[in-house]
């Protein structure tokens, strides 16, 4: 397509059931914060679009162990993200909520015009039903061991070990999240969006967007590829939290989460611009880009897409660039353990420092593949990159102007090659980090602004002014006049990254915010005029305060005390089903990963009567090289199943603790290949 003439541009809508982590903002909110405002510089017509996402079964559990009702629930949290987002910087044009009035009744009219259309398959089919609380189990509300990795804690609706979405019915020994009861299956009526049937549209959707990130179009195409293709998901569920089926009859029903939510773009652009709201969501001139994580890129990408479809009227998206995730100190961030670093506690902790956040962020933004976040390297770019270089830079030149030239800016005499080519710096920086944002890769973007400010502190150190002010003060202000103009440059293309600073650095220089267009120059400021002195852009910070979140993560109750999250017993089996166990030790021959996935590792395993292939889902937790010659106990009677398209014959046995780390289950002391553990 040409030149869109506007953007549509959405940010995932968080859950309002737990407040806003570093996984999040790296994961869409600052990325997305950046590529707006980096529009926003070019005089693009864009909206940025959020809000609380406060129906669903998250909600409900929480709501149950706070013992409180869902509404107090998401009441508390959206004020504690919406808090935290606007202290943040994240510039959204509007940050609704899915409870509101204006949204359910959105979301109902969707669903019946997709009703009328015939889009729906009403099906009645066998849900699990807990006796004891007595409601039908939605996918969240069921636990059980994955088909496909043999994971204990499976939920109902995917395995959050290796990735494989699931049907609760997939699940090995399921039981109930609300009861811990086994659920019997009963008959209900649900709709079905079919999407079997949609498939071949979806697809051909997809092929047209050979340009998104590879990770996004990879999975896409992984789920249409799969052997088992697309299937007919329901639109329903019975919860009596959500928005209510809007038909007769429907008691006792909601519409399922992943419909209700995406249309909640939807719904807060009606609130935002009232009747001008379909030009954003229905005229081919708009692009619409969705800013997620990649756990909810089929949604995005295919369930959304094939909803929009179906309503017939609205645009699909242009593009979907969803990162990867971000772990923590080595370990992989979890709310229930409450291993993560809280965005309202970061601004309480560190007021005023928001951008050193977003720097360290974007710095090691999951972009391709899962990132780590650890405080040391939080440290290290603050204190050797932000104070030493940027700030350090900034400083100097603020400081030297007042000394020497009272804050005006003097007239250049003639320019040398050095001035020269560090003013063509300038006059390219634009285009060269406007092309990294253009295409969605935003620490190469990073890299590129950041390397004005290394430029202007190298060529401070190497012409020396504060040497040459008696000898040659021709000379020395021109390299403060070209010092200047790069740290107008810094305060006028920092604003999508560093909005704080650069804000604050503009004041120093008396600037307005100028379009990005207007910044492919060489000079910023005139001479003659008035600059402010200035104050330091970034503080040190010290090791203690590092310490103090370091201390604060091993504080954590759930890791100092790792019986509270530990996996409850399991129901009670006799001897004779343990006797059916065939555990055997072996040792790793080989080990490597298993294509177009992140979690999975192809074993070969030496077990004494022979040697098998495995599937194991520990790639997250070691590397290949280094658990070739490992003893490990495997169970080694499991019936063969192919994952990814590799037989597994039999299963590695693992423990795992509170922190979600994995050890091999292995004996004390070394084996005989295919000895029987009993």
């Amino acid at each position: 397509m040409s030149a869109p003439k506007r953007y549509t541009v959405t940010a995932a809508l968080p859950y309002a059931n737990g407040p806003v982590h570093i996984g999040h903002l790296a994961g869409c909110y600052l990325p997305a914060d950046i590529y707006v405002r980096y529009l926003r510089q070019n005089e693009k017509d864009v909206k940025f679009i959020c809000g609380s996402d406060e129906h669903g079964v998250a909600i409900i559990m929480k709501a149950k162990a706070e013992g409180v009702s869902p509404q107090e629930i998401v009441d508390k949290y959206n004020g504690i993200m919406q808090q935290a987002f606007e202290g943040f910087g994240i510039s959204f044009d509007i940050y609704s909520r899915t409870s509101k009035e204006i949204h359910h009744k959105t979301a109902s009219d969707f669903f019946l015009k997709l009703y009328e259309k015939g889009a729906f398959t009403e099906k009645e089919t066998e849900q699990y039903y807990d006796p004891e609380a007595e409601q039908f189990l939605a996918d969240r509300y069921i636990e059980g061991e994955c088909p496909n990795c043999h994971f204990p804690d499976a939920y109902g609706d995917q395995c959050e070990n290796c990735g494989t979405s699931l049907s609760p019915t997939d699940l090995i020994n399921p039981r109930s999240r609300l009861s811990g009861a086994k659920p019997e299956r009963r008959k209900t009526k649900h709709w079905f969006l079919p999407l079997d049937h949609l498939s071949g549209r979806i697809k051909s959707f997809i092929q047209s967007h050979k340009d998104w990130k590879p990770n996004v179009y990879g999975q896409c195409m992984s789920w249409l590829d799969d052997s088992g293709g697309l299937q007919a998901r329901s639109m329903t569920r019975d919860l009596d939290w959500g928005i209510k089926v809007p038909l007769p009859d429907a008691e006792g029903k909601v519409l399922y989460v992943w419909f209700d939510a995406p249309i909640g773009y939807i719904s807060a652009t009606k609130e935002l611009m009232g009747d001008d709201w379909e030009t954003w969501w229905k005229d081919e001139d708009t692009a619409l880009i969705h800013f997620i994580g990649k756990d909810n890129i089929v949604f995005h990408c295919i369930i959304f897409p094939a909803m929009l479809m179906e309503h017939g009227e609205f645009i699909l998206p242009d593009q979907v660039p969803a990162n990867e995730f971000l772990n923590l100190e080595g370990k992989k961030i979890s709310t229930s353990r409450n291993w993560a670093v809280w965005l309202h506690e970061y601004l309480q902790d560190f007021p005023d420092q928001q951008d050193v956040l977003r720097y360290a962020l974007c710095a090691a933004a999951p972009e391709t593949k899962d990132n780590d976040f650890t405080w040391k390297d939080f440290q290290t770019r603050n204190n050797s990159e932000l104070v030493a270089i940027y700030g350090n830079f900034v400083n100097r030149v603020l400081v030297l102007m007042q000394k020497y030239y009272n804050g005006t800016v003097p007239q250049p005499a003639a320019f040398s090659e050095t001035d020269q080519e560090l003013l063509q710096l300038l006059a390219d920086a634009p285009a060269n980090i406007g092309q990294s944002l253009d295409q969605y890769r935003f620490r190469e973007a990073l890299s590129a602004y950041i390397q004005l400010a290394r430029s202007g502190n190298k060529y401070l150190a190497d012409e020396e002014p504060w040497k040459l002010v008696k000898t040659d003060p021709e000379r020395t202000q021109t390299i403060l006049y070209v010092a200047t103009q790069v740290c107008a440059a810094l305060a006028q293309l920092g604003e999508p990254f560093l909005p704080f600073t650069s804000a604050r650095l503009r004041s120093f220089l008396h600037l307005d915010l100028m379009s990005w267009e207007a910044c492919k120059r060489k000079e910023f400021i005139p001479a003659g005029s008035q600059l402010e002195k200035g104050e330091l852009l970034f503080q040190k910070i010290e090791d203690d305060k590092v310490q103090t979140q370091l201390d604060k993560l091993k504080r954590n109750p759930t890791q100092n005390n790792p019986s509270q999250k530990l996996i409850p017993l399991k129901e009670e089996i006799t001897f004779d089903d343990f006797t059916k166990l065939d555990i055997r030790t072996g040792t790793i021959l080989a080990a490597e990963p298993v294509p177009k996935t992140d979690k999975l590792l192809k074993l070969t395993v030496d077990i004494g009567v022979e040697t098998r292939t495995i599937v194991s889902g520990i790639a997250e937790h070691f590397k290949p090289e280094d658990i070739i010659g490992q003893q490990v106990s495997v169970l080694a009677n499991l019936a063969p199943k192919k994952l990814r398209g590799v037989e597994s014959k039999g299963m590695v046995l693992m423990a795992e603790n509170a922190e979600g780390k994995l050890v091999f289950a292995q004996p004390s002391d070394t084996m005989e290949n295919g000895s029987v553990v009993r």
